[in-house]
């Protein structure tokens, strides 16, 4: 009885704690009743980084010209007369460690911390060296970020888009569950050769003008469990440990009646 009376007061306790953090399941609640209004955008350049995976594709007027500054393009069906469906080879630029890709007849070419736009400008001008009116198309192919803990689809999220936030991400990850901590979402991104890390409020929308509201190549969101998931964590592993140790007490008490009852036939 007494047991059953705790385990109806801590179930209590947690309706309560639910309850009370209702208020934080709201995205951007700073906005109130507001039906209209405008919020800041921050500035956003994706810059290029060392293990970055490009895809660069240089075309003109005409085509013969600017063949030779191209490499074999991947899964992509091209038609001949002697076969009416090829699938050509892949062929994409790593970003080496110091930041360089190896280009048909460019050469070395200098990429990291410049953003596609600008590699595509580097490119351009090289090329009209020798092409009338050039057009460079520059793609990262291997964006990835990583979502961590409160959310209902965790893991690694890759994309193509050039601009990928926050909320995407999460978006992706299935959104937050309800013991997820909207107030402190942890940011952790790697910058100059170390791990810098910043939180992030979801129920405040100066995060869609913060620096960190767009994520860049490998940064790993981590969404921290609220109190209620905490309490509720605890009392199962409590729980759990008093299972335990009545098992072991009632085993331990069966064998002893057992070795008694032979003792006494004896």
């Amino acid at each position: 009885m007494l047991k059953k009376i705790l385990n109806i007061i801590a179930v209590t306790l947690l309706l309560s704690s639910c309850s009370t953090n209702k208020d934080n399941l709201t995205y951007f609640a700073n906005l109130g009743n507001q039906t209209s209004g405008a919020i800041p955008s921050g500035n956003y350049e994706l810059k290029i980084i060392p293990d970055d995976e490009l895809i660069i594709t240089v075309t003109s007027l005409v085509p013969e010209a600017t063949a030779q500054f191209n490499t074999p393009m991947t899964n992509i069906a091209t038609r001949s007369a002697a076969s009416p469906m090829q699938q050509s080879s892949l062929m994409t630029y790593v970003v080496d460690r110091d930041g360089y890709i190896m280009m048909p007849v460019l050469g070395k070419i200098k990429v990291a911390g410049l953003t596609t736009a600008q590699i595509s400008d580097v490119i351009t001008k090289e090329v009209g060296k020798s092409v009338t009116d050039p057009y460079v198309r520059v793609q990262l192919m291997n964006f990835r970020v990583n979502v961590l803990g409160e959310v209902h689809s965790p893991g690694p999220k890759t994309t193509n888009k050039k601009r990928y936030s926050i909320i995407d991400a999460i978006t992706d990850a299935g959104d937050l569950t309800v013991y997820g901590r909207r107030d402190n979402v942890l940011l952790i991104r790697e910058e100059n050769g170390q791990r810098i890390y910043h939180r992030i409020n979801l129920n405040d929308t100066e995060v869609l003008s913060s620096p960190y509201f767009y994520l860049q190549q490998n940064d790993v969101i981590y969404v921290e469990p609220n109190e209620v998931k905490k309490a509720n964590s605890r009392f199962n592993q409590d729980n759990s440990y008093k299972l335990s140790v009545i098992s072991t007490v009632v085993s331990a008490a069966s064998v002893i009646a057992s070795l008694a009852i032979v003792l006494i036939a004896k």
